[in-house]
C-alpha cells in the first residue's frame, strides 16, 4: 500500500528533514509514527499528502507514485486518503451535517448519496444526535470526531490522523483512538502520528520511531519496550 524507498527530503535552506527512509505499510495496517518534535514526522506527513516533494526517492501509495505524479493528479490521489488534523479544521458556520457532506460535495457526490451516507458515518464516530449543532456547540472530542467522520466522508483507503488528539483530554484522546482502531477493523489502513507514549504503550500496534529523520526502530508494541 505504501513504500518510502530511499526516501531523502532537503528544503532550501539546506535542512535535511529526512534522509534515507525506507519503510512498507501493508494494506490494512494500524500504525504509529512517533518521534520528538524536529525528527522529521512532519516533513513524512507532508511528502504523503504531497504538499511536498521528495528531493530524492519515490514514495509509491498504492497505484500512484507520489515521486513523478503530476500536479493534476494530486486532487484525484487526495480523494484516496482521510486526513485528521489536531486543529479540526471545521468550518464554524456550518453544521455537523454541512461539515461532512462538504467533503462529498468537493468530489460530485449526488446529494441523495449525501443524504443517506452522511448520517451512517454520525452514527460510526456516535454523533448521530448532534447532525444539526454548530463546532461550538461540541466539545474538543465531539469536534474531532466530527473531522474523523468528515475523513470518512469519502470512504477513503488510508486515514491519517496527524496528532488527533494533541487537542483534546484523556478520556476524550482514548474514545478518538477506540475509534481508529474500529476504523482500522473495517479495513482501513491507518497512519497516526504521536507523541503521547502513554496511548502507543496501550494499543501495542506497529511504532516507527523517526529520529534526526531516519527510521531509529519499527517494532509491534509500545514505544519502549
Amino acid at each position: 500500500m505504501i513504500t518510502f524507498k530511499n526516501v531523502r527530503k532537503a528544503y532550501p535552506n539546506g535542512t535535511v528533514a529526512l534522509d534515507g527512509v525506507n519503510l512498507e505499510v501493508e494494506d490494512g495496517e494500524f500504525v504509529f509514527i512517533v518521534g520528538h518534535s524536529g525528527a522529521g514526522k512532519t516533513t513524512m506527513m507532508k511528502l504523503l499528502l504531497r504538499e511536498e516533494k521528495v528531493t530524492s526517492g519515490s514514495i509509491i501509495v498504492g497505484d500512484y507514485n507520489l515521486s513523478k505524479m503530476s500536479s493534476f493528479r494530486v486532487p484525484y490521489y487526495r480523494r484516496e486518503l482521510g486526513v485528521v488534523f489536531q486543529d479540526f479544521r471545521l468550518f464554524p458556520n456550518k453544521t455537523v451535517f454541512e461539515n461532512v457532506a462538504f467533503a462529498m460535495r468537493a468530489v460530485g457526490t449526488p446529494a441523495k448519496v449525501i443524504k443517506r451516507r452522511v448520517p451512517a458515518i454520525l452514527h460510526t464516530v456516535n454523533l448521530a444526535d448532534k447532525h444539526n449543532c454548530f463546532p461550538n456547540q461540541l466539545s474538543g472530542g465531539e469536534q474531532q470526531r466530527v473531522a474523523l467522520a468528515r475523513a470518512l466522508a469519502n470512504n477513503p483507503k488510508i486515514i491519517i490522523a496527524d496528532e488527533p488528539t494533541g487537542n483534546i483530554d484523556p478520556q476524550m484522546s482514548l474514545e478518538i483512538m477506540n475509534l481508529l482502531v474500529k476504523i482500522n477493523k473495517l479495513g482501513k489502513t491507518v497512519i497516526v502520528v504521536t507523541h503521547e507514549k502513554s496511548l502507543v504503550d496501550y494499543y501495542k500496534q506497529r511504532v516507527i520511531t523517526i529520529q534526526d529523520g531516519h527510521v531509529a526502530d519499527d517494532h509491534v508494541g509500545g514505544m519502549f519496550e
